[in-house]
């Protein structure tokens, strides 16, 4: 007579709802708000090409800082120069917004994907498919603070003296950029049972005892 197997308990509305309070749920969640913002600024740069580039190339000639004569060398006059850097911006943009959809699509894709299989290759590839979407968020999230960070606040604000213009200012909203696409970086480096797993079964795996490798030894020797 077979003892049958317990069923587990059926989970409530509260519990499906509770069930979406991981981490893997938050990843997805703000990978997809990065991708979604970041895409937003792409499409508008597109559809207004305008009113950016004026910004761009009054950043790019000074011509709103404080005149001092030992800075203003820096300045990029050429129209041609400054709009090729405000084109070099917008494909940067659109390229992040590609890497950050990926990684939005493989988040969804590791959370359907679940699986009950135990067996090694479902843990592995249960373990692969997060460590292709934080890859991915890693990637997204590096290019916007490279972009807003390198590129608006360490170029723009302190070689183009941005700081000076109090009309053609971009810093804050530079700021607040990188704060949010370093704070996506950090959550999906947060340590999860979801992507930590392998390697905690793997250090957990129980190594052959020595005394059972000496008796297999032992009747090897005696059957030779």
């Amino acid at each position: 007579m077979t003892t049958p197997s317990p069923q587990q308990p059926p989970r409530g509305p509260l519990d499906r709802l509770l069930a979406l309070g991981t981490l893997p749920v938050a990843a997805l969640a703000l990978t997809g708000t990065l991708a979604a913002y970041i895409t937003l600024v792409a499409f508008g740069n597109l559809t207004d090409f305008g009113t950016n580039r004026e910004f761009v190339r009054h950043v790019l000639a000074m011509d709103t800082t404080f005149g001092d004569k030992d800075v203003m060398w820096r300045a990029v006059g050429s129209r041609l120069l400054q709009d090729l850097a405000y084109v070099a911006v917008i494909a940067w943009e659109v390229l992040a917004a590609v890497v950050l959809v990926t990684a939005t699509v493989l988040w969804f894709r590791a959370l359907r994907s679940r699986t009950e299989e135990r067996t090694p290759y479902a843990r592995y590839a249960k373990y692969a498919r997060y460590e292709r979407a934080r890859r991915a968020t890693t990637l997204g999230a590096v290019m916007l603070m490279l972009l807003f960070g390198l590129g608006f606040v360490a170029v723009g604000g302190e070689w183009f003296s941005m700081w000076q213009s109090s009309k053609w200012n971009g810093l804050d909203a530079a700021a607040r950029n990188f704060t949010l696409a370093g704070f996506v970086l950090l959550l999906v480096h947060l340590p999860s049972a979801q992507w930590t797993e392998r390697e905690r079964e793997r250090e957990q795996e129980p190594e052959p005892e020595q005394d059972t490798v000496t008796d297999v030894n032992s009747r090897d020797s005696a059957r030779d």
